[in-house]
């Protein structure tokens, strides 16, 4: 009876044991069986413990892949709490900060998109706008020095002018605190910058008109200041440019900015953005694009020097000429040959448009100053040309567009002054 009892105990261990294997076969592939002798009176789960051989090592590999199983399965718990607190606060990110939607429109090749600001954060449109508000304080304490405080009408405009810089003040340290606080929106960035460059355009506009006064100076005597690289300081012209078979355009030009002046003009009608422009973008040369065709010029003018340009051309085998101080720099042909220059367009100075009226992109606006923009509907002369760069008497004015200031308005801080061709250059 023992013997079969002894019997029966072995066939029972070996049938758990084949258990395992099995098992642990399905866990991990190939297995390999092994026979190993014990001692008769030793317990067979006991010995099988002890050994020492390959057993012993499966035992102890099962237990470091139980070990790491724990501790992975730790690890994804920790990363799926890591995951769902970031996605809960991007959440709350994107719900307070919408992007700003990127303006239409075709743009020339190698050009970059800013609008929306951009490019440009809302801490350097801040300053922007506070380096205009401070020129726009300087204006004022200039016509305060100048004009003094002789009337009662005088004293009224400087205290109504000074109370609408406090105002300003207030509006950007308020925003700075605000921005520094909340962390708002790029929505709302947006519209309280339009409302100070509004206010600021509005400011301008009333120095403006204070600065005039009784002044009897002839109103083609100014020049228009673009201090910043930004996509919404600009003047427009009031009124559009017939069709053209040939043109003439000139004026008078000061910059040192870099990489590239920007744009002094641009003029885009319906279907065609490109359709009469002056600029000189990154490091290429000045170009001027007519219909999109582009004519590379030889100017140089990016020294801190006003200079005089004069640009002819006809749409006869497309010939063009171009003139820097009174003298012919260069020529060419084929530039847009056949094509008239369209009417019922938008004018714009110190932008380059991507759409009718707008589109600006701050890398290609014109940094510096500009004045007596004139445009004729004829190729001038090297007399007439010489005779405008040299401020002559006999020197005529466009008879399609004229500098006057009641053919131009300014916005975005954009700024007049007075100026004297020759007298006031270099």
């Amino acid at each position: 009876m023992t013997g079969t009892m002894e019997g029966f105990s072995w066939k029972l261990f070996l049938l758990s044991c084949l258990v395992v294997v099995e098992s642990l076969a399905q866990d991990f592939g190939q297995t390999q069986f092994i026979c190993t002798s014990v001692p008769k009176d030793m317990d067979l789960c006991t010995a099988t413990m002890q050994n020492s051989g390959p057993a012993e090592d499966l035992k102890s590999t099962i237990i470091q892949l139980r070990e790491t199983v724990l501790q992975q399965k730790e690890t994804i718990v920790n990363q799926k709490e890591t995951i769902r607190e970031l996605t809960s606060k991007l959440s709350r990110c994107e719900s307070q900060s919408l992007p700003a939607a990127a303006g239409p429109g075709g743009r020339r090749p190698g050009s970059k998109n800013t609008m929306g600001d951009v490019s440009r954060g809302t801490t350097d449109t801040l300053a922007q706008l506070g380096q205009t508000l401070q020129t726009l304080k300087q204006r004022l304490e200039n016509l305060e020095y100048s004009r003094g405080n002789n009337t009662v009408q005088a004293n009224s405009l400087k205290d109504l002018l000074q109370n609408k810089i406090d105002d300003m003040e207030k509006q950007v340290l308020s925003r700075v605190n605000t921005l520094e606080e909340t962390k708002s929106g790029s929505r709302n960035d947006t519209e309280q910058r339009n409302r100070v460059e509004s206010t600021l355009t509005s400011l301008h506009h009333r120095i403006t008109d204070l600065e005039k006064g009784k002044d009897t100076r002839p109103t083609d005597k100014f020049q228009i200041t673009f201090p910043l690289r930004t996509n919404y300081m600009y003047a427009k012209a009031k009124k559009s440019l017939p069709e053209m078979y040939s043109f003439t355009v000139c004026l008078w030009i000061k910059s040192n900015a870099s990489p590239g002046v920007g744009t002094p003009f641009s003029y885009a009608v319906p279907g065609q953005a490109n359709e009469l422009v002056l600029i000189e973008w990154g490091n290429n040369p000045m170009e001027i694009l007519i219909n999109d065709k582009v004519a590379k010029l030889p100017f140089l003018i990016n020294d801190g020097k006003w200079h005089h340009l004069c640009i002819t051309w006809t749409t006869r085998d497309g010939m063009w000429e171009a003139f820097q101080d009174g003298v012919k720099r260069g020529s060419g042909e084929n530039l847009a040959p056949y094509h008239p220059i369209k009417p019922e367009g938008v004018l714009v100075l110190g932008q380059e448009q991507d759409t009718l009226g707008g589109g600006f992109d701050a890398t290609q606006a014109f940094v510096g100053e500009l004045a007596n923009l004139n445009i004729w509907n004829k190729k001038l002369s090297i007399t007439e040309i010489y005779n405008l760069a040299t401020c002559n008497s006999k020197a005529s004015t466009g008879d399609v567009f004229s500098w006057t200031e009641s053919n131009i308005e300014v916005f975005g801080g954009a700024t007049k002054w007075t100026f004297e061709p020759c007298r006031s250059a270099n």
